[in-house]
């Protein structure tokens, strides 16, 4: 699965190229090298055609390559038997890993890691970190389990979307402002004050955040409305598959235990590894900047307290770098699929995949959902993907989008995948003492089946 990548560090080919690397753009009419850049694109017919076409619209639309769209079809010869439907819009907003709000949980964590670090000077790089972003909409796989797990679920016709839920920048504008007040009056509060007792502090800081949480509860639930309580019994009625009226009456919480699909039988979102599908799953992360086969984790990264935590690999589940030669119309996400080469004479791919995330070049930005895959069926090789988006029925075909297996390779980072399909020296590595990764790490951003050359493939928890 994917490209290859280049056994020579970027740096290296960099420092180590010669003159004779690089292309030299001549002046046609004089012959002579050097010549401005003005006067090329006076001189040349093709120059004068790319400043013609390339400034009067957006480059990508002029480079696109017609050939990469025509080759990658909407056809696959692996499947799931169940694809999941209808396709979900998340609108202006960065609900693509969870269709929900988290901003509860996520501004809870942030005022408990201001709380940890109120020792550090405010301008040290950690706390600096935590204030640049105290909450987003975005999220990784953990935080989906871990949510689930302590709130349930519900059907969306009992908690439909707010304008708010669909047009998130506004609340999380307001939020943002918000925690960034607490964090200077809890900062203040625990360098100023002189507590007596530890009880006497634990109780103080107890109190001044319940009130903060107060507060942007309520701003959350009069923007996004009253979410139901995970242990309330709710009714819902509808229509089945074969048109007969159907009534389901159920907790947040017990419904998420019992979603049943017809082709794969009870998925058990929760339930502990041994009765659980998604309980067992856990992540794998291509990050070359570390050795194969690595326990990673991030520090400070538990978002959802008081629920069962979870060494968290699935099939179809992936976070990528959403920006990154990919056609949001057609649903395509091609390597060639943009012919950079062409339309400026440069390269957009010179730079490795560690490289990039080194740099902050590319990085974790989107969820998307794999549910096929296309083999050549003389060499075995994986060809290209089915991606379920959440981007609406208008793009792509249907809001299917189609992902050749190069582009996985140099922009797919994390897959999850069941612990089930993992050989025997890939599940040894949750043994391992993990690797913590700093908060500020690309690896901490808020971003399959076929394994790919397992050893080229860390694990996350």
């Amino acid at each position: 699965m994917g490209a290859s990548q280049s056994k020579i560090p970027f740096e290296e080919k960099a420092v180590n190229s010669t003159d004779d690397d690089y292309v030299h753009v001549e002046n046609e009419l004089t012959g002579e090298k050097g010549a401005t850049i003005t006067d090329i694109a006076k001189s040349h017919p093709k120059n004068r055609l790319a400043l013609s076409a390339l400034s009067a619209a957006n480059p990508r639309d002029v480079i696109l390559s017609r050939a990469a769209k025509i080759a990658e079809q909407q056809v696959f010869n692996i499947k799931i038997p169940f694809e999941g439907s209808p396709i979900t819009n998340q609108r202006q907003s960065g609900r693509c890993w969870l269709f929900a709000s988290t901003n509860l949980e996520k501004s809870n964590w942030f005022l408990e890691q201001i709380i940890s670090t109120a020792d550090q000077d405010l301008d040290s790089c950690l706390v600096q970190r935590l204030l640049h972003e105290p909450l987003s909409d975005g999220g990784q796989w953990d935080m989906v389990y871990n949510l689930v797990d302590k709130y349930g679920l519900v059907p969306q016709s009992l908690y439909p979307d707010s304008f708010n839920a669909s047009s998130s920048s506004v609340i999380n504008s307001i939020i943002f402002t918000k925690l960034c007040e607490y964090a200077l009056v809890l900062r203040k509060l625990l360098s100023s004050s002189n507590f007596t007792t530890a009880t006497e502090k634990e109780q103080t800081l107890s109190t001044t955040k319940a009130k903060m949480m107060k507060e942007i509860h309520a701003i959350l639930t009069l923007t996004l409305g009253p979410p139901p309580p995970a242990t309330s019994e709710f009714t819902w009625s509808f229509i089945d598959r074969h048109g007969k009226a159907r009534t389901v009456r159920s907790t947040p919480q017990a419904f998420a235990q019992d979603i049943y699909s017809t082709s794969g039988g009870p998925l058990r979102i929760t339930g502990g590894a041994a009765s659980g599908t998604i309980a067992r799953m856990v992540s794998l992360v291509h990050d070359p900047r570390h050795p194969p086969l690595t326990l990673m984790t991030v520090d400070m990264t538990d978002w959802v307290t008081s629920s069962a935590g979870a060494t968290l690999l699935i099939s179809t589940l992936t976070w990528l770098a959403s920006k990154r030669r990919v056609d949001r119309v057609a649903g395509l996400m091609d390597l060639d699929l943009i012919d950079y080469e062409l339309g400026f004479n440069v390269g957009l791919l010179g730079a490795d995949k560690a490289s990039r995330l080194r740099t902050g070049d590319s990085l974790m930005t989107h969820a998307m959902v794999l549910t096929a895959v296309h083999v050549d069926e003389e060499t075995g090789k994986t060809v290209r993907w089915r991606v379920q988006n959440s981007w609406g029925t208008a793009v792509g075909e249907q809001g299917w989008f189609v992902m050749s297996d190069a582009w996985m390779g140099e922009f797919v980072y994390q897959a999850v995948v069941d612990v089930n399909f993992l050989g025997r020296d890939v599940k040894e590595v949750l043994g391992q003492e993990p690797v913590v990764l700093p908060l500020w790490d690309p690896m901490g951003s808020l971003a399959g089946v076929c394994l790919w050359s397992v050893a080229e493939w860390s694990f996350w928890v």
